[in-house]
Formats: C-alpha cells, sequence, structure tokens
C-alpha cells in the first residue's frame, strides 16, 4: 500500500512539473512573440471615469532592450498642458523587479519610485507602476500553471494563472487568457492580496505593422472604482533607431538625448 501511494505521489509531483514547464513554456512564447530591437509609439490614452466622463493624454513611448536583454522603456507625456514634459523611465534588472524614476516639471527634478509606490495609480490612470512593467515581468518572479483551454473571440485560449513568489507584490495571482493558436495575449484578470477580482485588461484590434501582429488598442478596468484606461496605439514603429542616451535620468531631467 505504501509502495502504492509513494508511485501515486510521484506521478502527481511528475505532472505538476510538465504543467508548469508548460505554463512557463506558453507564457514565453507570448511575451516574445514579437521580435524587435526597438518599439517606438505615440499613444491617446483616454481615462473613463465612473460618470462616463473622459479626459484625454497623448503620450510617447520607447522600449529598448540593454546589452544583458534587460527590458527598458521611457514614457513621455506631450498633452495636455498640465502634464507635458512628465518623463518616466523603467529598467530591468538581473536581480528580479524593476527601477523606476519620474521626472514632474512642477517639481523641476527626478524622483526615484520607491518599491513601497509600485502598486500606486499612474499618472492618475487605472494602470499602476506595476502594471506599466507587466509585460516584462520575469517570469522567474512568479509560478506559473496551466488552468485549462477555453474559447474567448471564437478561438481557443490556453488559461494561465501566474502566483508571485514574493509576498509584497501587488497581486495575489494573475491569469492570463492566450490564443492557442498564435500566442495573442487577449486578457488578463489581476487579484488582490485577498483574493478579490480588482482589475481586467484586455488587448484588442490586432493588426499587421511591419509584419507583427500588434493590439492596437489596450484597456485596463478598474472594477470597484467603475474606471477604465484605454490606450489607442496610433503610431507604432518597429527597429527605429533609438539613442542609449534616452534611457537615462539625464534625458528625463531635459528631454534631450545628449
Amino acid at each position: 500500500m505504501k509502495k502504492f501511494a509513494m508511485i501515486m505521489i510521484t506521478l502527481l509531483a511528475g505532472t505538476a512539473l510538465l504543467n508548469a514547464q508548460e505554463a512557463v513554456s506558453i507564457m514565453n512564447a507570448a511575451r516574445n512573440r514579437i521580435k524587435a530591437d526597438t518599439i517606438s509609439t505615440r499613444s491617446r490614452m483616454v481615462i473613463t471615469a465612473k460618470n462616463g466622463s473622459t479626459t484625454e493624454r497623448l503620450i510617447d513611448q520607447y522600449s529598448k532592450d540593454d546589452s544583458k536583454g534587460n527590458a527598458r522603456a521611457v514614457i513621455v507625456f506631450q498633452r495636455p498642458a498640465n502634464v507635458a514634459g512628465t518623463r518616466f523611465l523603467t529598467m530591468d534588472n538581473s536581480g528580479g523587479g524593476s527601477d523606476r524614476w519620474i521626472y514632474l516639471p512642477s517639481l523641476g527634478k527626478v524622483r526615484r519610485i520607491a518599491a513601497s509606490e509600485s502598486g500606486g495609480s499612474f499618472m492618475g490612470t487605472d494602470f499602476s507602476y506595476d502594471d506599466i512593467s507587466s509585460t516584462d515581468r520575469d517570469l522567474n518572479l512568479d509560478t506559473h500553471t496551466l488552468l485549462r483551454e477555453e474559447p474567448v473571440n471564437g478561438v481557443t485560449c490556453y488559461v494561465i494563472e501566474s502566483v508571485p513568489k514574493e509576498s509584497n507584490y501587488q497581486y495575489s495571482k494573475t491569469i492570463t487568457w492566450i490564443d492557442k493558436n498564435n500566442s495573442l495575449i487577449y486578457k488578463s484578470e489581476m487579484y488582490d492580496r485577498r483574493g478579490t477580482l480588482v482589475k481586467v485588461m484586455e488587448m484588442s484590434d490586432f493588426k499587421d505593422v511591419q509584419g507583427r501582429l500588434t493590439p492596437l488598442q489596450i484597456k485596463i478596468s478598474t472594477l470597484a472604482a467603475g474606471t477604465s484606461t484605454t490606450i489607442y496605439m496610433d503610431i507604432t514603429k518597429y527597429d527605429d533607431p533609438i539613442p542609449e542616451a534616452v534611457f537615462t535620468t539625464a534625458y528625463l531631467e531635459t528631454g534631450r538625448a545628449r
């Protein structure tokens, strides 16, 4: 009887390991689906309040990995006047997590974003600082499980649960729907530390841009607040040269790549 029990435990452990490996493989394929040295975008960020009123912001974003493959991104606010000149930099680090800095014209200096602020609202939007960096989050920081397959948008999707290994992360888990055929991410659900669904991120309007299927609309909704923020990608360019100096705190302060 004991021998049978040990065999069952070994089989279950092996099945769990294979599931985890498959889940990581699926997530990795989705994260690395678009191959590009750089990504440059101009987009409209529309913030919708609970009463349905909207405010719009125009932003530019530049992304480029460093020589070690760590992700880096800069966001520059162009309009309206009350946020124009605000610049934000996020950089992966080899130890996991991200380093973040922001330049606010009203302060006239660059400020580092503390780890304790990671779950806070990014510039009054439904995105938190963690949400902004979520697509570049190191897969090794989470435990991934393939829950099931189910249809979304008329196609079969893998449903992957990702549970953070660190206890102080903003979310207790994230569930992601990934197209089984082409690794497109359609939806992610984010749960708070109490296990309550708090946010939903949806990607849609996929179009061919320079040979790459690209989501031109990204919407994140905060369920309890009844608010949402939608990003409309008006311009997307792959492999345009971006100076290294853009990914520095000096650029945040001056807006010039020296």
